[in-house]
């Protein structure tokens, strides 16, 4: 939700009220999330996301005309790349948490179980790396694409969605198959 708002916000100077807003959402998920009863393993994006509209409404108070303000839409991807790779850099996959409440928990301690959640992390963190660098692009060769950059970031979402939802159900099913 808070990189939605800030999505819609965000254009051209409004990039501060936007990453307020997304401030705002992202703190008050947190607080609810954590009053009920989720632990942080299963908030790994939305802890990330009031780390990051903290520093970017930081950034955009101390400087509201910095180099970075017209690429706020490559700005949230090069950032959720970083959470997801980092994640699976320190061997828990943002995944991990939020499968937990959807798994049976005979399962959370298998290879399987953990070996699909850091599949479904890596393709996460393929899809922000990559719209990342394709908005980037974008916004420095054509800023006003916006058509194209919209494109981008839904691609960027639901592809690896697509991919969640599907690829458990078929990885569980091979090593069925393989005994």
């Amino acid at each position: 939700m808070p990189w939605i708002v800030y999505g819609i916000i965000a254009t051209g100077d409004e990039w501060r009220w936007g990453a307020i807003a997304g401030l705002v959402i992202s703190l008050v998920l947190v607080v609810i999330d954590r009053r009920t009863g989720k632990g942080w393993d299963e908030m790994v994006i939305e802890s990330s996301a009031a780390v990051f509209f903290a520093c970017l409404t930081l950034l955009s108070i101390l400087d509201p005309h910095s180099a970075l303000t017209p690429y706020g839409p490559a700005l949230v991807n090069v950032w959720l790349a970083g959470t997801a790779w980092g994640s699976l850099a320190v061997g828990k996959p943002f995944t991990l948490g939020i499968a937990r409440t959807k798994a049976p928990e005979e399962v959370w301690q298998t290879p399987l179980f953990y070996r699909v959640n850091a599949v479904v992390t890596a393709v996460w963190a393929t899809a922000f790396t990559l719209a990342a660098i394709c908005l980037i692009y974008v916004l420095t060769v054509s800023p006003h694409a916006t058509t194209l950059v919209i494109v981008i970031k839904v691609l960027s979402f639901v592809l690896p969605g697509v991919f969640t939802v599907r690829y458990p159900a078929l990885a569980a099913q091979r090593a069925r198959a393989a005994g």
